[in-house]
């Protein structure tokens, strides 16, 4: 990862308000770095922010989705997804997917403020970091000798 993260800001409408706040608090450390959001929370980043946000569709229209491509594809390097764990939501398989996909490729996430602080504030986010993907070549070689095999 470069000093400069890929940054992706998602969060459920019901915690909206909580990422912006939290957003604006340290409006000066995420200016040093590339933002990504859905839909509507990237409008609400951009005004908020004064800073401009490459925006995915909404959430529940394929947004979750088009983040957990782009950390799949090595375009995302942190995740902070403030999510609402009181409220069931439409789209809430997708949302796993997305959180799996943190793990999988091996990103820093955070689903809370307090985690999202202690990741803003750590120096690692202002220096460059290796991160250690695990090697999936069994997996998918597995999958290339077993043809009956799905990818899931």
């Amino acid at each position: 990862m470069a000093s400069r993260k890929r940054i992706a800001l998602v969060a459920h409408d019901n915690k909206k308000k909580e990422l912006i706040e939290w957003a604006v608090y340290n409006k000066i450390p995420l200016s040093k770095h590339k933002l990504f959001a859905t839909g509507t929370t990237g409008t609400l980043l951009e005004e908020a922010l004064e800073q401009k946000i490459t925006k995915f569709l909404s959430g529940p229209l394929g947004g979750d989705q088009q983040i957990g491509a782009h950390i799949a594809d090595g375009k995302i390097d942190v995740l902070i997804f403030f999510w609402d764990p009181m409220e069931a939501q439409p789209h809430d398989p997708d949302i796993k997917a997305l959180l799996r996909l943190g793990v999988v490729w091996n990103i820093p996430f955070a689903c809370d403020r307090a985690t999202a602080d202690f990741l803003v504030t750590s120096p690692l986010m202002y220096s460059e970091y290796e991160s250690i993907v695990p090697d999936y070549r069994l997996y998918t070689n597995r999958l290339k000798n077993n043809p009956g095999t799905t990818a899931g």
